[in-house]
């Protein structure tokens, strides 16, 4: 029997666009939360032939509807053209669309303008620990990550070795994204290694064979497919040539390593960064949901030391630092950074996350939090 997960995610009362990464979920939610709406669906290439050919379809299949009926249209991004429609269907008729899609990016190279305005924008991200619920275990998520189609798989190391095929088939080759397959094929795994590290895009571009303009291209490829995204250094007043680059983290920790084909059980160096970018997504995820975690997200970082703090929030004029260890233990190591952090200017917090199961405050302020006692700090909203 296939899992069902009550997700977090509540839809708007007015049209929107749901993004998210392929075998998130999306039209299990939508299905969910509009039971009743008129459907359409352009995986379905019957469908998406149908509308291609005859421009008017669209219009005259929802011609019967009433105001305020909902429409979903499932991959929007197959077919901008038919947003024309939608802005106009909107407008005089008071319809409702909710607009399933993996990427934006299509959208915005065809030059639609995401209905102006008219339409929100909402984003489902993999699997959170509330969605889940008793069956959550932190290790089975760094090695397989948490997308519904890889949980409820027999097998989640074919699924997830299917995943990454699929990707690259449905949405880089179907979708036009790339002019070289092969490339972008060899890339992957080389950017799957910069998973919760600082980029270095010509050490990307030089292990990939590839030019540095390239890559470039293929990393806002992974942000525009919901695949990954980047965090920013915390600069302050930095000059220019102090900038660092940002980190790179890929929303799901199971198809980062299976970008690179290893499906066993992480090492212990590994578990660092895949607990890492663990938190980093639940960051995002958590955002995503309320919008009011934070304005901004950061890392920070002191000069050219190797002192570092894992995420750096910005509320305001107000600063939460964010470390995260995949340990049981910590030594005084473990605070270097949250210690040198506390002279930033309005530093109101400094929270360790750890896999220990102690809550305590440390001898230097910071707060030592164990894995589900962060979680209930970030239902709070922190």
């Amino acid at each position: 029997m296939v899992a069902r997960y009550e997700r977090r995610l509540q839809p708007p009362s007015s049209s929107f666009f749901l993004f998210g990464m392929r075998g998130v979920g999306k039209t299990t939610w939508a299905r969910d939360r509009f039971p009743d709406a008129h459907w359409i669906d352009l995986l379905r290439e019957d469908v998406y032939q149908s509308h291609l050919v005859e421009t008017r379809l669209f219009r005259r299949e929802l011609a019967h509807l009433p105001p305020g009926s909902w429409v979903v249209v499932d991959e929007i991004q197959r077919l901008p053209s038919l947003l024309n429609e939608i802005h106009s269907l909107i407008e005089e008729r008071g319809l409702r669309f909710v607009l399933l899609g993996s990427s934006a990016r299509k959208l915005r190279r065809a030059g639609v303008n995401l209905l102006g305005g008219r339409a929100l924008q909402r984003i489902l991200s993999p699997l959170l620990p509330s969605e889940v619920g008793h069956r959550y275990c932190v290790d089975e998520v760094l090695r397989y990550g948490s997308l519904p189609l890889i949980w409820n798989a027999a097998s989640r190391e074919d699924q997830l070795e299917a995943y990454v095929q699929l990707y690259l088939k449905a949405e880089i080759q179907a979708e036009a994204l790339v002019r070289n397959l092969p490339g972008f094929a060899r890339f992957l795994p080389v950017a799957s290694l910069f998973h919760g590290q600082v980029l270095n895009v010509e050490g990307l571009a030089r292990d990939s064979g590839l030019a540095r303009s390239t890559v470039q291209g293929y990393l806002d490829i992974l942000e525009d497919t919901l695949l990954a995204f980047r965090v920013r250094a915390f600069e302050g007043r930095l000059r220019v040539k102090e900038r660092r680059h940002p980190k790179l983290y890929w929303l799901d920790s199971g198809v980062a390593r299976a970008a690179r084909k290893q499906y066993h059980a992480p090492s212990p160096e590994e578990r660092g960064s895949l607990f890492e970018g663990l938190i980093a997504q639940l960051l995002r995820a958590h955002q995503a949901l309320d919008r009011r975690l934070y304005d901004e997200l950061y890392y920070w970082a002191v000069g050219k030391t190797a002192l570092e703090v894992d995420f750096l929030l910005q509320r305001g004029d107000s600063f939460t630092a964010i470390e995260a260890k995949a340990r049981e233990r910590l030594d005084s190591t473990a605070f270097a950074g949250l210690r040198a952090v506390a002279e930033l200017p309005n530093v109101s917090r400094r929270i360790l996350v750890y896999l220990g199961d102690r809550r305590l405050r440390h001898e230097t302020g910071v707060e030592v939090l164990p894995f589900a006692s962060f979680l209930e700090e970030l239902e709070r909203g922190l």
